[in-house]
């Protein structure tokens, strides 16, 4: 079974292919448009290409079976058809509900006719990085929703779950949610970062104006919209799933140990 990763270059690529060939995966593609930059494992196959550059797919999807597909709006019709014309009979998808800008994704998936599996995932513990340069410069960390709360998912959970769904039967058609083990306050976070580090962090509570600015050169014109969707989960806590160990046997990563494991983030 020929088993396809895009995005491959990736954060979450570079992971699931990692988790195939560690679950004993022989035929693993991976779509790369760089991969000098990716350092792939012996026997990995290595397609040169990119999702929003059409013309290096069907060489790419050539003898596949199944697909790991990365989230990439601007071209999802165009490439569901194409898989589908290469005789690839299932999708996992990384993509989102509704009420995520990912949606668009799951829909085109689903409304190709092949076998389908999608991963919505919540909050990547990754995105605490955003705090890094305030923890590296003060004790004092500004945030403007301390006690919103959410269960962030480490980016590897998603790449062994997806990597599992990859290698195994009887997950088509379902939808998975994903999240960590643990509903935690940003507050929570912080303190939890602190601990990894060693330091006693205070969070202080900045207004929206205040932190919109402070986002900005990170996140551009996505500040406010992030800002805002922050401020939501105050009163509307996200409640965390047991999905990750329920398909691969083993349990979500915490936040705090996904903080000791990249800690070097933040000194």
């Amino acid at each position: 079974m020929k088993i396809l990763v895009t995005g491959a270059t990736g954060n979450i690529g570079r992971m699931v292919v990692d988790h195939l060939i560690a679950g004993g995966a022989t035929d693993v593609r991976a779509l790369s448009n760089h991969p000098e930059r990716a350092s792939f494992p012996a026997g990995v196959e290595i397609a040169h290409g990119y999702l929003r550059r059409l013309s290096t797919l069907p060489a790419a999807f050539e003898g596949v079976d199944r697909m790991y597909l990365a989230p990439v709006l601007e071209t999802v019709d165009e490439v569901v058809a194409l898989a589908k014309k290469a005789g690839i009979r299932h999708i996992v998808d990384l993509s989102g509900d509704a009420d995520t800008d990912w949606q668009p994704v799951a829909k085109a998936v689903e409304s190709s006719g092949l076998d389908w599996t999608h991963l919505y995932a919540g909050e990547f513990s990754e995105n605490a990085v955003l705090w890094a340069e305030q923890i590296k410069a003060s004790d004092e960390i500004r945030d403007p929703h301390p006690r919103a709360a959410n269960a962030p998912i480490a980016m590897d959970d998603i790449a062994r779950i997806a990597a599992a769904v990859l290698l195994s039967d009887g997950h088509a058609g379902n939808t998975y949610e994903l999240t960590g083990p643990e509903t935690l306050t940003r507050a929570d976070k912080i303190h939890s970062i602190g601990a990894a580090l060693g330091r006693d962090l205070t969070v202080v509570q900045t207004p929206r104006d205040e932190a919109i600015r402070m986002l900005e050169p990170s996140m551009g014109p996505y500040a406010e919209w992030y800002v805002d969707g922050i401020a939501s989960m105050v009163e509307h806590p996200q409640r965390p799933t047991t999905t990750i160990a329920d398909v691969t046997g083993a349990p979500a990563t915490t936040f705090a140990q996904w903080a000791r494991d990249n800690v070097e983030l933040f000194r």
